[in-house]
């Protein structure tokens, strides 16, 4: 069976994402995102008051709307992903723009929308900041440094790190129990 997948090219490239661009400007939002979290900055009419909002951050969904339209939310819907409700926060600046901070719980995935039904932008044109480890939350990065270890490790053709830990199971048993034959066991 034949491939049928093709490199798009450059003319179509530029066309993908002209496309893109226009449908993100026709959001009532802006949005950015880092590994982390996803930040949605909606202007509101000037002199806004926090009173006059609805700003409604749940684990799966968002609502950001003015009270008295509030049947023409800015923003309302499922979220790509889950959040971190408790991480995350909302400020009202100068009266005149909502900035929101959603707290990603995947924090190695990129979202392309904020809420489902929104246009989607392309993920893989996304060209990440350059970060250091020591940026990283310590969980992140335990699981930044296993995963850079494992690769390189498979590079040399050595065991990963889960490989090197049932070695190492293996050979506490058989010195534990040395009356055990393991010469004819096969592993995989």
């Amino acid at each position: 069976m034949a491939d049928t997948t093709k490199e798009p090219t450059k003319e179509e490239e530029a066309a993908a994402i002209a496309k893109e661009k226009a449908e993100q400007e026709e959001l009532p939002y802006k949005w950015s995102q880092v590994i982390e979290e996803v930040t949605v900055i909606i202007d509101v009419p000037p002199g806004t008051r926090s009173r006059d909002l609805i700003v409604d951050i749940k684990r799966t969904s968002l609502v950001v709307a003015l009270k008295k339209y509030a049947d023409k939310p800015f923003i309302s819907g499922q979220l790509y992903s889950d959040i971190k409700v408790d991480d995350s926060t909302w400020t009202l600046d100068d009266q005149k723009e909502i900035t929101i901070t959603l707290a990603k719980v995947n924090k190695i995935e990129w979202w392309p929308h904020v809420v489902t039904g929104a246009p989607k932008i392309d993920v893989k044109r996304i060209q990440p900041e350059n970060s250091k480890l020591s940026d990283l939350d310590d969980e992140t990065r335990s699981m930044v440094e296993k995963m850079m270890f494992d690769q390189q490790q498979k590079q040399l053709g050595k065991p990963t790190s889960d490989e090197l830990k049932k070695e190492e199971i293996l050979k506490k048993f058989q010195t534990q129990h040395p009356e055990l034959d393991f010469s004819q066991a096969k592993f995989s």
